[in-house]
């Protein structure tokens, strides 16, 4: 399988052109309201224009994996998916998001132009097959639990659809409990299955179920491990975002700081100019 020729239909697909063949996926966790979203794409899309680095909106419209029940989930399915909607439209971007059942799989097609399949549920064989059917691009993110070689089938049962647009995301391995490791291997051994490989730069510094019923993070390692990914050859970036992350109501302790986001995207592209 030819990974260039993938990238190629994804990125055609998206609409970008004569862009660095770098992917940057960013927004904040969970659609809260449409002033964080908005300020938050406002803000990146300047940057990634400044850059020249093809850029994808990324926001759950709901939070359906938390420790606990009583932690926020999201401000409805319609009302986040309409704010997608005004986002796509107000700033002119593609937008991902991620689905947790057969049934939203459609829905979420209607919007998200990335059908992302969270962590936990990468091996879930109808969700994979539902969301491969929407003929969207497919972001399948690397369960914690899971090696990078597993990895080549839950692609398989995406493409046993017909649909071959389909990313991987790297995003760290338990180690432990309540802690997180990343190898950066497998980032290498999942680009040798064909497909492009996104480096998850914020869930991987995340301590699950760390901090008495939510997770915790160390959000210092955020650029270290984002510029080893980059140069272990990870294809784009994945990085949560908010305006004020401890203010945040899904993932804060993990998030980078809107206003660090060009510091660190400034260091990626010098990586990236390297050209290794």
């Amino acid at each position: 399988m030819n990974k260039s020729h993938i990238f190629d239909s994804i990125f055609t697909y998206l609409g970008f052109k004569k862009q660095r063949n770098f992917l940057l996926i960013a927004g904040p966790c969970v659609i809260e309201n449409k002033s964080v979203v908005f300020k938050t794409c406002e803000h990146i899309k300047n940057i990634s224009a400044k850059y020249n680095l093809p850029f994808v909106f990324k926001s759950s419209y709901i939070k359906a994996n938390r420790t606990s029940g009583k932690s926020f989930r999201g401000i409805g399915m319609e009302k986040a998916l309409q704010i997608l909607v005004q986002t796509k439209k107000e700033f002119s971007v593609p937008v991902l998001t991620d689905i947790h059942s057969e049934f939203e799989a459609g829905i979420a097609a209607e919007v998200a132009d990335i059908i992302q399949i969270p962590a936990f549920l990468c091996r879930q064989t109808e969700l994979l097959e539902a969301a491969g059917e929407t003929g969207k691009i497919i972001n399948i993110k690397k369960g914690q639990f899971m090696s990078p070689e597993d990895m080549k089938y839950q692609a398989e049962k995406v493409a046993s659809t017909g649909n071959n647009k389909i990313l991987f995301t790297e995003r760290g391995t338990f180690f432990g409990y309540n802690n997180l490791v990343v190898d950066m291997r497998s980032i290498i051994i999942m680009k040798k299955f064909g497909y492009p490989v996104i480096f998850d730069g914020t869930h991987s510094v995340q301590m699950p179920s760390a901090n008495k019923g939510v997770s915790g993070g160390k959000p210092e390692f955020i650029e270290p491990l984002s510029k080893a990914a980059v140069s272990a050859g990870a294809d784009g970036l994945f990085i949560e975002t908010h305006p004020e992350p401890m203010k945040a109501l899904s993932d804060g302790s993990n998030m980078l700081k809107l206003d660090k986001f060009e510091l660190l995207v400034d260091k990626i592209v010098k990586l990236i100019n390297l050209k290794f």
